[in-house]
């Protein structure tokens, strides 16, 4: 076209290189994509690992299930998804007894599930959990 200068060789390639890029963030934050909205938590009790893995005031995350064991100074169990309560993403980082999510950075208190940073607003969801012959079980009807 008259007038209007055509796209160079460097100009075409650079955007080839950058498209895939752009999808990157929606890839994090889709299913499966590495910390975006996720598979739910337990419908059904799962066998998560030793009790012995979880210290007294410590922490254990369960990516897998998505679901995060606590160990009260009183030595009860406390199980909670790990689905964060803002946009849904699965939390996949514990740092102490401090759950990290990767989406928007909101963080929860392990062994309570309380907020501790923003922007989530509301608690993790407790879940059942109890041991089995030294098996940590959590989910519904657990």
């Amino acid at each position: 076209m008259p007038g209007r200068p055509s796209a160079s060789r460097r100009t075409v390639l650079r955007g080839a290189a950058l498209t895939p890029v752009a999808g990157l963030g929606i890839a994090a934050c889709s299913p499966g994509g590495g910390g975006g909205p996720a598979a739910a938590e337990p419908t059904a009790p799962v066998r998560l690992g030793a009790e012995s893995e979880v210290a007294v005031g410590g922490a254990k995350l369960y990516r897998e299930h998505n679901v995060v064991v606590a160990r009260t100074a009183s030595g009860a169990l406390k199980a909670f998804s790990t689905i964060c309560t803002h946009a849904g993403c699965a939390i996949n980082k514990l740092e102490g007894t401090t759950l990290v999510c990767p989406c928007h950075g909101s963080r929860f208190d392990a062994t309570t599930g309380e907020v501790r940073q923003s922007p989530a607003t509301e608690a993790l969801r407790e879940l059942p959990v109890r041991a089995d012959n030294g098996t940590i079980v959590a989910g519904p009807k657990a």
